[in-house]
């Protein structure tokens, strides 16, 4: 069984792994629900998303799909990916990282004081 990739995960795996959340999608699809998720401030370019998604790969986060649409409703070239049970675990893994910063910042009402901090 691959294990969850140990310490927090980059930026560009983390929207990737979260765009593969539910379900299968290529790369173009990827990278627009990394724009929609993060309202435009996250914009992957085709570099970082295929560099990762190469990384992945070898690291047994995802995996390419297995069954294709239909050739006729969608363009050959295209790859699917979805992510493997190691990649849900580096996905739930970080999730529970982030929670555990937000309770902080929460118990320490940081998330108060620097939204103040914001508007003035």
């Amino acid at each position: 069984m691959v294990q969850p990739a140990p310490g927090p995960l980059t930026p560009a795996v983390f929207h990737i792994l979260l765009a593969l959340a539910d379900g299968e999608k290529h790369g173009y699809e990827i990278m627009k629900r990394v724009r929609a998720d993060t309202h435009d401030t996250v914009k992957m370019g085709t570099g970082t998303l295929y560099g990762s998604i190469s990384r992945m790969l070898a690291a047994g986060l995802i995996e390419e799909a297995g069954e294709r649409p239909d050739p006729a409703l969608d363009d050959e070239r295209r790859r699917y990916y979805r992510f493997t049970d190691a990649g849900k675990g580096a996905l739930a893994d970080e999730l529970k990282r982030y929670t555990q910063v937000v309770s902080i910042a929460r118990r320490r009402r940081l998330t108060t004081a620097l939204a103040r901090t914001e508007t003035t």
